[in-house]
């Protein structure tokens, strides 16, 4: 069996996904980078280490597929990342009933998939790690108009810390990384925006927060290559806290969640919209 440690990592078409995929294939581990459209990546495929397969989260049988494929191919998995998401924003009340289900089926629902297929191969194994990519706005909220981003990785962590309980006994770890906005990441352009144009009612708020999210405060946002570090120290166990929130704002709104009543803290939030 091959010594060199393998690592999964959901979403690597782009953005945090691709950039981990690359590390970790640079610093000697074989990666299984995953993909809904793996005909159209041309970069990982430079990398000996480097495996693409298909894989839409959502199919729970295409994630049984892409984690036999996997295991097939390196022999056994040591660390699984739960990288894939997307972002629905806009007022609740103007979400497409396939949006609210799509919102939480990839971003929550996703890594249940690959969790649950990945278990058996642990157990087997005597151990492995989860790593969740979750966000700051799994632990705090800041802008309006997300609940339902909100929603599915407040649910992540929910579902992070309640396996920890049943997962530790068999000697697998899990982990959550609380990232916030980074530099040169896609995210605004997979943003899904909830709109009726014949309800304007949320209009002002929309066109404020869409006018944020455009032209963000550079200063505000972090250095993906800092969140993708993180990522390898909990996979190699240079660090094994629980919960890693990256960047000063992250950080920031966190401690000032905690320093105050929800009720101020929402009132402060809400001020600067």
């Amino acid at each position: 069996m091959n010594e060199q440690k393998t690592i999964f990592i959901t979403g690597t078409s782009s953005g945090l996904g691709k950039l981990t995929a690359k590390y970790f294939a640079q610093n000697g581990w074989n990666v299984a980078a995953t993909m809904r459209t793996p005909a159209k990546e041309t970069e990982l495929t430079a990398y000996p280490n480097i495996r693409i397969f298909e894989l839409d989260v959502t199919d729970a049988g295409q994630v049984k597929a892409a984690v036999g494929q996997t295991i097939e191919a390196f022999g056994r998995v040591d660390v699984v990342v739960n990288n894939a998401g997307m972002g629905t924003y806009g007022a609740l009340e103007l979400a497409k009933e396939a949006d609210i289900d799509w919102q939480f089926a990839v971003n929550t629902r996703g890594p249940i998939n690959v969790i649950r297929a990945f278990l058996p191969h642990f157990r087997a194994n005597g151990g492995g790690m989860f790593i969740n990519i979750s966000s700051f706005m799994g632990v705090t909220t800041a802008v309006p108009l997300g609940s339902l981003y909100n929603m599915s990785k407040f649910a992540l962590e929910g579902l992070t810390e309640g396996l920890y309980y049943e997962l530790k006994p068999l000697n697998i770890e899990l982990r959550l990384v609380e990232q916030g906005g980074s530099k040169g990441n896609n995210f605004k352009e997979s943003i899904v925006w909830n709109a009726n144009p014949e309800i304007t009612a949320y209009d002002r708020l929309t066109r404020k927060l869409q006018s944020i999210m455009e032209q963000p405060d550079e200063s505000q946002l972090d250095d993906p290559m800092d969140i993708v570090r993180v990522i390898h120290q909990l996979a190699t166990r240079e660090i094994d806290s629980f919960r890693n929130v990256i960047g000063a704002t992250g950080n920031q709104l966190l401690q000032m969640r905690q320093s105050m009543p929800i009720e101020e803290y929402m009132e402060a939030m809400r001020g600067f919209f």
